[in-house]
């Protein structure tokens, strides 16, 4: 069973002028593409070939032996986790179920913005930044490369790509500025609402 490219859930230039055609058209029909790709080539005709793109993260993760399946099976499922962290018109405030729980986690949304921020701007080189439920509390963490916060037994709810070619284009050097145009106008909060009442409802 081959993986495919996810689609993504908009036309390539619905979320401009904060990324994009040309970005997009790069960040997904290039980069993730060429994942996708290169991770068929790899676990073809391998003990991997029929698993699910996360059981191959959890059963390479930490094998020197298998980094490269990790590394691209991280990074599509990363990259399909974060095109539907979008949308057109996104941003702003979340609905009142999902500001209570950020603000009875963070004090406030602004503080929960803050952190955001600072954690996706000091990320040293490539990774993501995160919003995950860790057990029973909402926290944002940081991960380096591939890395996702499924390894550490975390539900993702929001993740925004910092590598350089998530916002190099658009805006040169300046990481804080993408991650602030990122939560201001492209955040899909009803993608990250159903995550959250989703890992709820099966757990309850």
């Amino acid at each position: 069973m081959a993986f495919e490219l996810s689609l993504l859930p908009y036309a390539y230039d619905a979320l401009e002028p904060y990324m994009s055609q040309k970005t997009l058209e790069f960040h997904h029909d290039e980069y993730h593409a060429t994942c996708v790709s290169i991770l068929n080539v790899l676990v073809k005709e391998t003990e991997f070939a029929d698993k699910s793109l996360e059981d191959i993260i959890l059963k390479t993760y930490g094998d020197r032996s298998k980094a490269d399946i990790f590394n691209n099976a991280a990074q599509v499922w990363n990259h399909n986790f974060f095109w539907n962290c979008m949308k057109p018109n996104g941003g702003g405030q979340p609905n009142q179920w999902l500001a209570e729980k950020l603000i009875a986690n963070f004090d406030s949304l602004d503080r929960f913005a803050a952190e955001f921020r600072n954690v996706g701007t000091t990320q040293f080189s490539n990774g993501y930044a995160w919003l995950v439920l860790d057990r029973d509390r909402l926290k944002v963490v940081r991960t380096g490369n591939a890395m996702n916060p499924t390894i550490n037994k975390q539900i993702p709810l929001l993740g925004c790509d910092v590598w350089e070619h998530a916002y190099c284009l658009d805006y040169q050097n300046r990481r804080f500025n993408f991650i602030q145009a990122f939560l201001e106008h492209l955040v899909n909060w009803e993608f990250v609402t159903q995550q959250l009442r989703t890992h709820e409802l099966t757990h309850t």
